[in-house]
């Protein structure tokens, strides 16, 4: 008996002092995975719609005004409740919720990127080869060179001409539309090239684009094949050769969001970071009534190449509107950014157990445990990032907690085994207290990444409520 007891008194302090943050899919209701699918179904749709950050932007302002945003008016008054939007360069949104309280109380910033890697048109793309058409490109962002060869992709983007006018681009993701790729070396014959290391197989100038083989007519002028190619895109869309000068056009996976395992418990789909976050920071504000602080959901560029340029994140386009916002109240824009905290919604990368040696099994976040709260993110040594302040993580921890929403932390990979980071250090230099929080994603900066469905819901409730 005594023995018993004992154990029951262990068993008690393990349960009082162990972690209780870690939980799998059996602490959420059969109910609530049935809403997490259903907020998937919405997800794929904004996924499919949005492979770009101007495609992104355009879809997010058809949302808003579809839930009653409308577009911020600088000489107009707001009141609590009051819904407002405002477009950055056709590559930045922000989403403005009116709260209860005034701004030098602080607002509550909810910040995501909607770039994502892929592979850049140069500006002088497009030349003829050996009687093939191509187009060069600069991948965007970092990829495994590797994986971008023989898979199907689509050309998107928006052409700027001398005029002033403006065409979009969209060819290979409708089934009859032609699609391109980027050809491999047959395995018979590249013993040279699987011998090099994985950065060096595939080669930055190599990753060229097939557009075409056919020549314009049967005379005997040269280059023929490129002719045709742009005589196509000439009377499609009215392109010159130099107009690829002043053309923003890129390839990107032609692969539709998917439901993956025979549980359709995950979605495949090129895009998840950041979309992942997004996605569920855009319906959180569009979701919320009447919230106590002004609630503000921002979408950013250029988040994959440093946040620099004005629709990145080091630009001051968040700040000059927080700046006007403040002046009509009679503040000063840096007493509302002192007193607001933000959530940099952005993912991380989720355990797997193929590579387990590149993660630290203890400090890594999991698929189905739930959004993950990075602290920090960086590189050995904590270079380059945000470190989130105890108070504020106690502050989320208890957050998600009260509210029942599922959560896990983690890190990026082990300690000097490479790194990354979020747009939280750019916030945290304006002096908000900002922390990362997301998504955990498999096969991240892959064309086909992973993710699960209740994560993804766990992330919009979490949003939801900071916002509210």
């Amino acid at each position: 008996m005594d023995n018993e007891k004992e154990k029951s008194q262990t068993a008690l302090l393990k349960e009082k002092l162990f972690s209780k943050s870690v939980k799998g899919l059996q602490s959420v209701s059969r109910e609530e995975i049935a809403e997490a699918d259903e907020f998937a179904k919405g997800y794929m749709i904004f996924l499919d719609h949005a492979k770009i950050e101007r495609e992104a932007v355009e879809t997010s302002v058809k949302l808003a005004e579809e839930n009653g945003f409308t577009e911020y008016d600088p000489q107009k008054t707001y009141q609590t409740g009051d819904k407002v939007y405002v477009v950055n360069r056709k590559k930045n949104i922000v989403l403005i919720v009116f709260g209860k309280q005034p701004l030098d109380k602080g607002v509550r910033l909810a910040i995501a990127h909607i770039d994502s890697p892929r592979l850049d048109l140069k500006p002088n793309p497009l030349y003829e080869t050996n009687e093939l058409a191509m187009f060069k490109t600069h991948y965007y962002g970092g990829i495994k060179k590797y994986q971008w060869t023989a898979i199907p992709l689509a050309l998107h983007g928006t052409v700027a001409f001398k005029d002033g006018h403006t065409v979009n681009v969209a060819v290979g993701e409708d089934e009859d539309d032609p699609c391109f790729c980027v050809t491999d070396l047959l395995p018979h014959l590249s013993r040279e090239q699987v011998s090099q290391p994985l950065s060096k197989a595939i080669a930055g100038e190599d990753l060229n684009v097939l557009i075409g083989s056919r020549p314009f007519d049967d005379s005997k002028e040269s280059e023929l094949v490129k002719l045709n190619i742009l005589n196509i895109l000439f009377e499609k869309y009215g392109i010159t050769e130099d107009d690829f000068l002043s053309a923003e056009l890129t390839m990107v996976p032609v692969f539709k969001a998917r439901n993956i395992g025979f549980d359709n418990s995950m979605i495949g789909a090129y895009g998840h970071d950041d979309k992942v976050c997004a996605y569920p920071a855009l319906m959180a504000v569009m979701n919320i009534q009447n919230p106590e602080y002004t609630a503000v959901t921002i979408l950013v560029d250029k988040e994959e190449i440093g946040s620099d340029g004005n629709t990145g994140m080091q630009s001051a386009f968040m700040e000059h509107l927080i700046n006007h916002l403040a002046e009509k109240q009679g503040l000063k824009g840096y007493q509302v950014l002192d007193k607001s905290k933000c959530l940099s919604a952005d993912v991380n990368a989720a355990f797997d157990p193929t590579y387990a040696s590149a993660f630290e099994q203890n400090n890594s976040s999991y698929i189905n445990r739930g959004v993950v709260i990075t602290k920090y993110t960086g590189s050995g040594g904590k270079y380059d990032t945000s470190d989130a302040s105890a108070e504020y993580m106690a502050e989320i921890r208890n957050m998600l907690d009260r509210e029942n929403i599922q959560w896990q932390s983690g890190e990026l990979g082990k300690v000097d085994g490479g790194g990354g980071g979020t747009i939280a250090k750019y916030v945290a230099n304006l002096n908000v207290d900002v922390v990362d929080l997301g998504v955990p994603v498999l096969s991240m900066h892959a064309p086909l990444e992973i993710i699960s469905k209740t994560d993804l819901y766990m992330a919009y409730k979490a949003f939801r409520t900071f916002l509210q």
